[in-house]
């Protein structure tokens, strides 16, 4: 990810320095224009802002810690990584005590977005700070959204996003093996989606589950639940081992015993 926002930055005429943990992959980018440094403190002299995008919290701290010494006055950090609401919170707090102004701002795209310059940035927390970095940030993404002065609202939502990413990805999973194990391919399963396209239903979904008024069901959980008893009946004479599904039915099956059977299936989605 940050190589290709170390090229973007590059394309849009800003000089770069770059630093990485494993100094080959910093080198790498002196190709496209990028000087590299070895000691992150040469790397940081100098900027007027600092992008960051390594793996979690504690790989945060570590490396601003080792850069801080080589920070200028009114210094901006720009932390892109996918961290924890707590830790995007304290950092905020941390560095604009130290005079460092922090500003979290993770994504949700790939390396080829960062190249492209494409995908979505979150960003929130100090509006007067935003609105700064908004021109820098909005030449970084296809769409910045900031999601309010409230820090730690932008990780909050880039974990819930990739939550269902992970869920998605495990759904497909448990689909391709399902259809598999009963003589679907592959191939046929992609250009049955391809023309039967659920993701449309995904926010009226959400909608669904939210509605306090309990519409009349399109369909009943009970008869969810039967269906899902099918396809764990077929995954077990297939021997095949699905992901989702199990947890899906036993959340399915608490919710009958609570006396929803005939309400909308969407009921799992309920808290109460």
């Amino acid at each position: 990810m940050g190589n290709g926002f170390v090229q973007a930055m590059l394309r849009h005429g800003l000089q770069v320095q770059v630093w990485n943990r494993t100094a080959s992959r910093a080198k790498d980018l002196e190709q496209y224009g990028a000087k590299a440094f070895e000691n992150i403190l040469d790397a940081v002299h100098g900027a007027d802002a600092i992008h960051i995008c390594v793996k979690d919290d504690a790989a945060v701290d570590e490396v601003l810690a080792k850069a801080e010494k080589g920070f200028q006055k009114g210094t901006v950090i720009i932390d892109h990584s996918t961290t924890t609401v707590e830790g995007a919170i304290e950092r905020t707090k941390k560095w604009k005590e130290k005079g460092f102004p922090y500003q979290h701002a993770p994504v949700l795209m790939g390396p080829q977005n960062a190249l492209d310059s494409t995908g979505m940035m979150l960003v929130s927390g100090d509006q007067d700070l935003i609105k700064r970095l908004e021109p820098e940030l909005s030449k970084m993404t296809g769409k910045l959204v900031n999601m309010g002065d409230k820090a730690g609202k932008a990780a909050a939502m880039k974990l819930t996003s990739n939550l269902f990413l992970v869920g998605l990805n495990g759904a497909v999973a448990d689909t391709i093996a399902f259809g598999n194990s009963l003589g679907i391919s592959t191939q046929e399963l992609i250009r049955h989606f391809s023309q039967w396209n659920p993701a449309h239903s995904v926010v009226s979904r959400m909608k669904k589950m939210t509605d306090s008024s309990l519409p009349d069901p399109s369909w009943t959980l009970e008869m969810a639940r039967k269906d899902a008893g099918l396809f764990l009946l077929e995954a077990k004479n297939q021997n095949i081992h699905l992901s989702v599904i199990p947890g899906i039915a036993s959340v399915m099956d608490k919710k009958i015993k609570e006396g929803h059977s005939k309400e909308d299936w969407s009921v799992i989605g309920r808290m109460n």
